[in-house]
């Protein structure tokens, strides 16, 4: 295989926060030898996070075998899941702000017809669908969990407790349709068809739609880390690598 410099579009302070998280790991762990330092792991990892490079071209590229790299990979994403936000904490984030707005998203994964549960009819391809919350100024507060495609927004929001929790709180959330019949704190625009809505309906729709589309950002924050634009992974990891992402966006933004 062929090797190449290249780069990694990412703030020195994420791969400087990485790097310290992982070398509290390797002294947690007693580890006295490593095939790569810490700094060097770290900017594995985030090549493969932010670029979607494949472990047979980071092993060849920082000159370790293809298990290596997995493992390398595997042990920082383990590091920065458990550092995401829980729901809870969100909350508490969220209670400070004048109002949140909650939308979902899907991640495409790698997966043939056969696997119904997957396939999200909405966007008529394979994906894991993920719920995503953010302040007034669309700026990513929370990620959920991942489901499989085929559950929709509203059942997901329910799974996950996010409905409750923001009514526990007393947050309000902007909301699109798919989350009629939620209830709580959650505003959606009016139901129907455009021409059949009153004047004043659709002045409320369209002031509606102004906020929501707010959430788009975060949707972009997400999807700039390439990997998430097509995951070839087993789906039971999509929600570590998306809790993973989401920590060294928040710490590294702020």
């Amino acid at each position: 295989m062929l090797v190449y410099p290249s780069g990694v579009d990412v703030s020195t302070s994420t791969l400087r926060y990485l790097s310290t998280r992982l070398r509290a790991r390797r002294r947690e762990m007693g580890t006295r030898w490593r095939r790569l330092p810490a700094g060097r792991q770290a900017l594995l990892v985030l090549a493969h996070l932010r670029c979607g490079h494949t472990y047979a071209q980071l092993a060849a590229g920082f000159g370790v075998g293809t298990t290596t790299a997995y493992r390398y990979i595997n042990e920082a994403v383990e590091v920065l899941t458990a550092l995401a936000p829980t729901l809870a904490e969100a909350m508490k984030a969220a209670s400070t702000k004048a109002f949140v707005i909650l939308d979902g998203t899907l991640l495409p994964i790698d997966r043939i017809a056969a696997d119904r549960p997957f396939f999200s009819g909405k966007h008529k391809k394979h994906g894991m669908n993920v719920q995503v919350l953010t302040d007034a100024a669309g700026r990513l507060l929370w990620a959920s969990p991942a489901l499989p495609g085929a559950v929709h927004d509203i059942r997901a929001a329910r799974t996950h407790g996010i409905i409750d929790a923001l009514a526990e709180a007393g947050v309000e959330c902007w909301a699109d349709k798919g989350y009629r019949g939620a209830g709580g704190t959650i505003r959606l625009p009016y139901w129907g068809r455009w021409d059949t809505l009153s004047a004043g309906q659709q002045a409320v729709n369209r002031s509606h739609a102004k906020i929501r589309a707010l959430v788009e950002q975060a949707m972009a924050t997400l999807k700039t880390w390439r990997l998430l634009r097509k995951l070839r992974c087993s789906t039971t990891r999509i929600t570590s690598l998306v809790q993973a992402v989401l920590t060294l966006h928040l710490t590294c933004s702020n």
